[in-house]
């Protein structure tokens, strides 16, 4: 949408800031929007159990950090746990699930609440949401892997529109990758490069596999060795909400999309 000629052409002018929010925003988008719209895109965060919000950016006196979610608002204690759990405390948090003490015993425990988030405090006091816990996976190694910190990181190429990491019991980390079909497209036609009008031509074509290859490369500059995508696959198809690759909020599912596209996981594993 950002590179989109007429988004570019909208006038911004009355535009003060603008929220995100429901998903992590790739930091590419971030700064992108704040280019075109000067004006800046604000995170928070927060659960239906706290109703809802823990933490926000806060665009006074340097309250604003791209990539991080905010700091606490005023009357809540938040802290992370060893296993790296985000837990908060404070009046907005629930009493519990409705007529379900036991539920309410696995997640509120010594006042504080287990979100299920998994994040990191900086030096400053910002929030920053690095996965799910129940997303976490180890390797064949014993590494632990928190897929979605390299999926928004994967995301900051144009090329890629949709990732999961995959690699639970694996050597090695790969990927499931939606290509952005217009981008490509776009992208052929500036190099000269000539590509089929078909999703599954699209998909094996080598210069893009190769421009894939090389920005998947250079995001893997951010990651320890047995966090780097060794290899990947690219699904021929627009990941949806109909199809069932999304949830309603355009979240991805990541086990639906395993699901589907199995042959591709057994493929680069050689099962």
């Amino acid at each position: 949408l950002l590179h989109n000629s007429r988004f570019k052409a909208l006038d911004f002018g009355t535009m003060k800031f603008a929220f995100g929010g429901g998903m992590a925003v790739q930091k590419d988008v971030a700064r992108r929007w704040q280019e075109l719209t000067q004006s800046p895109l604000i995170e928070g965060y927060g659960l239906t159990e706290t109703s809802p919000v823990i933490t926000v950016s806060d665009i006074r006196q340097g309250g604003l950090k791209i990539g991080y979610v905010g700091k606490p608002i005023e009357g809540i204690k938040i802290k992370i746990a060893k296993d790296g759990e985000i837990l908060c405390k404070g009046p907005n948090v629930m009493k519990g699930y409705f007529k379900d003490p036991k539920k309410t015993a696995e997640v509120i425990i010594d006042g504080f609440f287990h979100t299920g988030d998994v994040g990191v405090i900086d030096s400053e006091g910002f929030l920053k949401i690095t996965d799910r816990k129940k997303q976490l996976f180890k390797t064949s190694g014993g590494k632990y892997i928190a897929p979605q910190l390299i999926e928004n990181q994967m995301k900051q190429s144009l090329f890629i529109e949709q990732i999961i990491v995959v690699g639970e019991n694996k050597k090695m980390p790969a990927a499931i990758i939606q290509p952005s079909f217009d981008y490509v497209s776009q992208w052929a036609k500036e190099n000269k490069i000539e590509i089929e009008s078909t999703m599954e031509g699209i998909c094996g074509n080598k210069s893009l596999i190769d421009v894939i290859q090389s920005d998947i490369e250079f995001n893997n500059n951010s990651f320890g060795q047995w966090e780097k995508i060794k290899k990947f696959k690219l699904t021929p198809e627009i990941w949806s909400v109909d199809l069932g690759h999304l949830t309603p909020t355009m979240k991805v599912k990541r086990k639906i999309v395993q699901e589907k596209y199995q042959n591709l996981i057994d493929d680069i594993y050689g099962d």
